[in-house]
């Protein structure tokens, strides 16, 4: 039960029903249908030295709220951009199969392959099997509970569990990143981990008082590091060695060495893979710190200072324990989980309707409330064409379609956070009084648009783009989808300041002004302005939904 829309069937439909049981994104992200049995058709692997591109419906989607990664069917992180949605990606494969940078995980021997998402949650899991065994790969990107939100950070972590749970099972792990679209070159080096307490080494590590980890380090000076921890999950089971070394991909256009591991694991065996930026150097925390506090609160503290006579580590930056990443799969599935749960969709399909909005919940820049159209960048419309955008912004028209969804099945802080950040954008509006059609995730107004041609677009779908050239195109139906968005979050999310108030009068006179104007409307010809029947009627729409949120002043109330 997997579907990916494209945008014109998505924008033949003037409203979203309530009951939908798909979700939408933007042409160019047709990734995986999230469906609540996604994969339920085993796929059979043969592993090859060269890899071939994986078909797009082949790939899942994982995220923080800041920004998100694609996980492909066979194991490989394909696109991923740190730190948030339109920052410059560390793997890209998913457009170019060779240099484009990649974080995989599978086996070395043929295998059968399915995956799904846990249930009511955006963790992934991958389970590969073959005669000699079964062996899974738990893929999230950290979130601190709702609760916890204030207490505890966002760890900025891309976490990959690999377990045995049953026989044996071969693996390569292989870590190539390629920063900054795969144009900067950088660094590999191989360094003692610090940040595993020494009570936790397991015998036989190397040098006996450390573990290595890997540090990459690009030419513009963005660092990552890739770290582990192994465990036992049965007591007949002893704790699986790990060596770490480099990989020269220089052959296939990488600018820097990889790393890479040959893993054997047999049941019960199972090691953890930390990808993520070092956090900035912070005072160090104090023992007399844990004077004071509630329990839990002591037990945070302790787990930061670690043994005794070992340099304590910041909130940003724990020791890596076992327990700490059993913690925070832990945490995170508790957050999709409890945030799911607010939805009062009562209707059919409710489990494919739910899981699609999880999907659309991984679209929202939490920082600011904006939504992107996708997280994902110049994936082809069709393969081999050149309709291949980046989507990594916030369209006014798709984030008004999104947020109308999740109104409507109960999720209005989603409404009223986009509703901060468009009025933001009505507080500086163009001096005649128009919006742009999109704003990048921050609010900022340039997207430049520039083309990458070092690289291979996905299957040979040329060129690459980052940025979009559509941001200073005038299409009027913006206006219907916004004012229709601002209604239904004034009825069912939180109502209208007088400021706000104001800001939206002042919205349906522009529109009031400018209806009988060409444009380029929802279609983004590039070319002449026209008389659009839809961009007509969503400009009618927008009068029809202002009327009513106008009808009184908030002063009345």
């Amino acid at each position: 039960m997997r579907q990916a829309l494209r945008v014109g069937h998505l924008r033949q439909r003037l409203r979203l029903s309530p009951s939908y049981s798909f979700f939408f994104l933007r042409c160019n992200s047709a990734f995986a249908f999230a469906g609540a049995h996604r994969r339920s058709v085993m796929n059979y692997y043969q592993p090859s030295k060269d890899r071939d591109y994986i078909p797009l419906a082949d790939h899942a989607l994982i995220g923080n709220l800041r920004t998100a990664a694609l996980v492909s069917i066979d194991g490989s992180i394909e696109s991923y951009c740190v730190p948030n949605f339109d920052s410059p990606s560390v793997f890209a494969r998913i457009l170019d199969k060779d240099k484009g940078g990649h974080f995989s995980i599978m086996p070395t021997v043929p295998f059968t392959v399915k995956q799904n998402y846990l249930p009511s949650s955006n963790v992934l899991q991958t389970k590969f099997m073959n005669e000699l065994g079964v062996a899974s790969i738990t893929d999230f990107l950290p979130r601190p509970s709702s609760s916890a939100s204030a207490t505890k950070p966002l760890l900025p972590w891309l976490i990959r569990r690999v377990e045995c749970i049953r026989g044996t099972m071969p693996l390569m792990m292989q870590c190539a990143p390629a920063f900054n679209y795969a144009l900067d070159t950088h660094s590999t080096k191989i360094v003692p981990d610090t940040s595993i307490p020494p009570l936790d080494l397991q015998p036989g590590t190397p040098t006996q008082n450390h573990q290595n980890k890997v540090v990459f380090t690009s030419s513009s000076g963005f660092v990552l590091d890739l770290r582990y921890i192994t465990e036992s999950t049965l007591d007949a089971a002893c704790v699986p060695s790990i060596e770490l070394g480099t990989l020269d991909l220089t052959s296939k256009g990488h600018k820097g060495l990889a790393a890479y591991s040959a893993i054997q694991l047999s049941e019960g065996q199972a090691v953890t893979f930390v990808l993520r930026t070092p956090p900035e150097h912070e005072a160090p925390m104090t023992a007399s710190a844990t004077r004071t506090g509630t329990k839990a609160e002591l037990e945070r503290k302790l787990t930061l200072l670690g043994p005794l006579g070992v340099k304590p580590r910041t909130v940003h930056d724990p020791f890596l324990t076992k327990e700490l990443l059993h913690s925070l799969l832990t945490i995170t599935n508790r957050y999709w989980y409890e945030w799911i749960r607010q939805s009062t969709y009562t209707g059919s399909w409710k489990e494919a309707v739910h899981r699609s909005a999880l999907a659309l919940k991984l679209l929202i820049y939490e920082p600011t409330g904006a939504v992107v159209a996708s997280p994902t960048f110049s994936l082809p419309e069709f393969i081999g064409g050149t309709r291949n955008w980046d989507y990594r912004a916030s369209w006014i028209r798709d984030s008004s379609f999104t947020l109308y969804a999740l109104i409507r099945l109960g999720f209005t802080q989603e409404a009223n956070a986009y509703m901060e950040f468009i009025f933001e954008r009505l507080r500086h509006k163009n001096p005649d009084g128009s919006l742009q059609i999109m704003y990048t995730i921050h609010g900022g107004k340039d997207l430049e648009e520039i083309e990458l041609l070092h690289l291979d677009g996905h299957k040979g779908s040329k060129p690459v783009r980052i940025g979009n050239g559509a941001a200073d195109h005038v299409q009027l139906d913006i206006y219907g989808e916004l004012m229709d968005c601002i209604y239904l979050g004034q009825k069912f999310g939180k109502p209208l300041s007088y400021d706000d108030w104001v800001l939206v009068r002042e919205l349906v006179d522009y529109v009031v002004a400018n209806y009988k104007e060409p444009d380029l409307s929802i279609w983004e010809v590039r070319n002449k302005k026209r008389h659009f029947t839809y961009s007509k009627i969503m400009l009618w729409v927008a009068i029809d939904r202002g009327v009513p949120s106008l009808s009184s002043s908030p002063l009345s109330h």
